[in-house]
């Protein structure tokens, strides 16, 4: 073996460490942007995939169902647009999660959206049909008072690792369809096919689902009660 000198060594050493760190720095960088594209893809899956499409459909109809109401046109026809844009709507709470089953696309996300996008275009609904005068005011004020308080018990609830304690009851399911059956008719505003008077078989079915909005309420606070005892002592 050639002799080398010592301050060769020494610089021919420092090269390959320096050279294996650059390389080091390099697969690291790389791994780093790597996992960037991966989380970016996740989250683009989560919130792109077609039943959260659907669902976010909800809470784009919102302002499309306000803005019909101040359209220059005769008013039976807005309540026809506004019935039907509903209706087409609110089938995507059923839709979405069919598809999310079929799809096997199911997600945390996606649970947590599917509840807030029913609720917001309920209580919209509502705000427009009691400036229409066609749903009372203490109707809204029970229906969208529950569901804040509901919302509210139920984020406290797992916080504390009981959400099992309010989970989603049949009774509350009953009430979403009375709601989602009454909406349409206070929308229309008129007789179905000649026969249905909506606007008496709406104003019926919203204060049954007021009702309904009352007793389930009750139910939840009953489920969390013992909870809140235990955390009171």
């Amino acid at each position: 073996m050639a002799f080398q000198p010592n301050w060769r060594r020494k610089f021919t050493g420092r090269c390959i460490e320096g050279a294996a760190h650059c390389r080091a720095q390099r697969t690291a960088g790389l791994l780093h942007l790597q996992s960037r594209v991966c989380a970016h893809a996740k989250i683009a899956a989560m919130f792109l995939t077609i039943p959260t499409l659907m669902t976010w459909t909800r809470i784009v109809a919102i302002p499309l169902i306000v803005g019909v109401f101040y359209l220059d046109i005769p008013a039976a026809e807005r309540n026809l647009i506004a019935t039907v844009m509903f209706v087409v709507f609110a089938a995507t709470d059923w839709l979405d999660g069919f598809l999310a089953r079929k799809l096997n696309q199911t997600s945390s996300f996606g649970a947590f959206l599917d509840p807030v996008a029913d609720k917001f275009l309920i209580c919209a609904s509502l705000l427009v049909l009691v400036h229409l005068q066609r749903a009372d005011v203490f109707v809204a004020l029970i229906i969208i008072g529950r569901e804040i308080a509901i919302s509210a018990l139920r984020e406290w609830m797992a916080q504390i690792g009981a959400s099992r304690s309010v989970a989603v009851h049949m009774l509350g399911k009953v009430k979403t369809t009375v709601q989602m059956i009454a909406i349409p008719f206070l929308l229309y505003d008129g007789r179905l096919f000649g026969i249905i008077n909506t606007p008496v078989w709406g104003t019926w079915l919203i204060w049954l689902s007021a009702i309904l909005t009352v007793w389930s309420m009750v139910y939840y606070l009953q489920k969390a009660i013992p909870e809140i005892r235990a955390r009171s002592k």
